[in-house]
């Protein structure tokens, strides 16, 4: 008998061209701060804002780090769920947040809080740790973890 529902199948995989033997391990800010930077494009870094997330296994490994999203000179969009999908799908167990500020002032923002507060929560619920939130410069980087605001 043929089913009148018609439904897409979701297959969920993870693939790492990574061994974990060779996987970087994060054990302070600077060390993310330097992984970052290597990730970042040095020709718009001072240009337009971008948001990614740095995703870490129970020995803070990185597993990888998912670009979230691309904005203008003062702003991006930080999409809570996407983080959290990316997160998930990475098979993360902690993840960091980075983002860049274009005019160079690595103060965060009132914004920037309310998305660190709020992942903080939600990844708190799955059993994912929020580590830190690093605002960052092509010269220096703000740790939310640094200040005690984690």
């Amino acid at each position: 008998m043929e089913s009148q529902y018609k439904v897409c199948e979701v297959k969920l995989t993870y693939k790492s061209k990574v061994k974990a033997s060779e996987r970087e391990k994060i054990l302070s800010a600077e060390d993310a701060y330097k992984i970052l930077l290597s990730v970042f494009d040095s020709e718009t870094i001072q240009y337009k804002e971008f948001f990614k997330v740095i995703l870490m296994n129970k020995a803070n490994k990185v597993l990888g780090i998912c670009p979230i999203s691309e904005g203008g000179l003062n702003e991006t969009s930080a999409d809570i769920r996407i983080i959290m999908q990316a997160a998930i799908l990475g098979n993360a167990s902690a993840i960091i947040l980075a983002h860049n500020h274009p005019s160079g002032n690595i103060q965060p923002s009132m914004q920037d809080d309310q998305v660190t507060k709020r992942v903080k929560e939600i990844a708190k619920l799955i059993g994912i740790n929020l580590l830190d939130h690093l605002i960052i410069t092509d010269e220096t980087y703000y740790s939310y973890s640094e200040n005690g605001r984690i």
